[in-house]
């Protein structure tokens, strides 16, 4: 492996963990629904467990409120159940097949918790990415002590490392300052 397919793979890599880091966001409810804030809550479906989207159809019937549209009939129940007995604090209601589940107001307080739930996320993001940075620079020096690059590749290779790092913990915390914004909105 040579220092270009060093920083490739490390940047690759860092692309992954903030795809992750985005993944992990949209499970955190902000005072706006989200269908894929139910993406967590699995239903028991002839003995095997599956999300509501792979059992239901769902989507939003406005700002504030998401529409479940169960396939088979004898799913509504289950996934009403699901959706209580979930940690996401929603309550579904009923009206015939549609199940509607509506986002209640959050409070202040909860909007503080979550923006430190959201800061925490993003800090977990930033290890993964100087981790990856580490590694990088570590396959770097092994290259350099194995004679198969000179001191001034590595240096070279360290500043590459260092910018694209840069470039990922900057992405992470954009994205951590636009979910808080969008937290804190009312």
């Amino acid at each position: 492996m040579d220092i270009a397919e060093i920083r490739k793979n490390a940047e690759t890599r860092m692309d992954q963990s903030i795809a992750a880091f985005k993944t992990n966001l949209t499970k955190i409810r902000t005072g706006r629904a989200n269908p894929a804030l139910l993406d967590s809550v699995h239903v028991d479906y002839y003995g095997s467990s599956l999300p509501i989207s792979q059992v239901a159809n769902v989507s939003l019937l406005d700002a504030r409120t998401i529409s479940i549209q169960p396939w088979e009939k004898g799913m509504g129940a289950k996934i009403e159940k699901a959706i209580r007995e979930s940690d996401l604090g929603l309550n579904p209601s009923s009206m015939g097949d549609l199940i509607r589940v509506p986002m209640p107001a959050m409070t202040e307080e909860r909007r503080r918790e979550l923006t430190k739930v959201v800061r925490g996320e993003g800090e977990t993001a930033k290890i993964a990415v100087r981790n990856l940075r580490r590694d990088a620079n570590e396959a770097v020096k092994k290259l350099v002590k194995d004679k198969l690059a000179s001191e001034d590749d590595q240096k070279r290779a360290e500043a590459d490392v260092q910018k694209v790092t840069d470039r990922h913990i900057a992405a992470i915390d954009q994205l951590v300052a636009a979910k808080e914004q969008d937290i804190m909105a009312v």
